[in-house]
């Protein structure tokens, strides 16, 4: 077995600060409030980008990242959720080498409380996914792929329900179509289900059966295609009703702020995209009302470097 060093406390730098609420003077008076950190597109960026790179210079890198959660951990008392919407494997010879058993024992030391699954996740097989479960220290969700006939059966949460100082947050995950983007030899006998349905399913179950506050969505369909008739989290967002947050990842889109949709109800959902290469570590804080209700929420984008 591979050993892996520990992580290191380096400099670290905040950008971007961004606000949404319905009223700006209900900030900061919820009776409740709630923060999700969140990353997308790791690709096993274990270290900074190369000072020689001609792009991202010196940023990024696993050690600045946990010294940054670990800051935020402190300020906050631990009422926090650290979430990752997937391809967190491929892209540095640390993947190549550890078979993404060292981003997973990584993510473990930094207490992510979740993940879903992208397409890269499979480019070692199910078998291969399998292993480097081991190290995962945290559940892993996917709702739209149907491992019970793998390897992978029993090990992949369809759905997680947590409870944070008397909110009740659910979170489900959505994995992109496989189909002419994951080879079948790796991604076997698993089934891909349609996502916009489970994602309605999923909802209604969390919110009506487990009565969550909060309803999450990790997706890995993408933020948006331009030329291109297939679901992506925007259009996602419009035929939900229950869903408050949309963290996306796959086509490793920056964004300032995350952008506000109008569910199929009229009500508000937040889409959010944190780049790549754990370049950027998204923040939002929700404040809750009384009776748990969502009151407002507070957006700051991270730049790790």
């Amino acid at each position: 077995m591979h050993q892996f060093s520990a992580l290191s406390t380096l400099p670290l730098a905040s950008s971007y600060f961004n606000l949404w609420t319905d009223d700006f003077e209900k900030i900061n008076i919820g009776a409740y409030q709630l923060t999700i950190l969140h990353t997308n597109d790791q690709h096993s960026r274990i270290d900074p980008f190369p000072q020689d790179a001609p792009k991202y210079a010196g940023e990024g890198g696993f050690a600045r990242r946990a010294a940054l959660i670990d800051k935020i951990r402190n300020e906050l008392k631990g009422n926090l959720l650290l979430l990752d919407a997937g391809d967190v494997f491929q892209g540095t010879p640390y993947f190549n080498y550890f078979g993404g058993k060292l981003e997973f024992d990584l993510m473990s030391r930094m207490r992510y409380t979740a993940c879903t699954i992208g397409n890269h996740d499979f480019d070692n097989g199910l078998k291969g996914l399998d292993e480097a479960l081991r190290f995962a220290h945290f559940p892993i969700i996917c709702s739209n792929y149907d491992f019970s006939k793998t390897v992978l059966c029993g090990k992949i949460k369809k759905s997680l329900v947590i409870n944070k100082k008397n909110i009740r947050i659910g979170i489900y995950g959505l994995g992109i179509n496989p189909s002419n983007l994951i080879p079948e030899n790796l991604f076997g006998n698993t089934v891909f289900l349609d996502p916009l349905t489970t994602a309605q399913e999923m909802e209604d179950l969390l919110k009506h059966k487990e009565k969550c506050h909060l309803i999450i969505c990790l997706s890995h369909l993408g933020y948006r295609y331009e030329h291109e008739q297939r679901l992506n989290d925007m259009t996602l967002a419009e035929k939900l009703f229950h869903t408050h947050l949309i963290i996306g990842g796959h086509t490793h889109t920056f964004m300032e702020s995350p952008n506000i949709v109008r569910n199929a109800q009229d009500g508000k959902v937040l889409v959010t995209q944190a780049g790549w290469g754990g370049l950027r570590l998204g923040r939002i804080d929700f404040q809750f009302d009384e009776v748990k209700n969502v009151l407002s929420s507070r957006f700051l984008m991270e730049k790790i470097f």
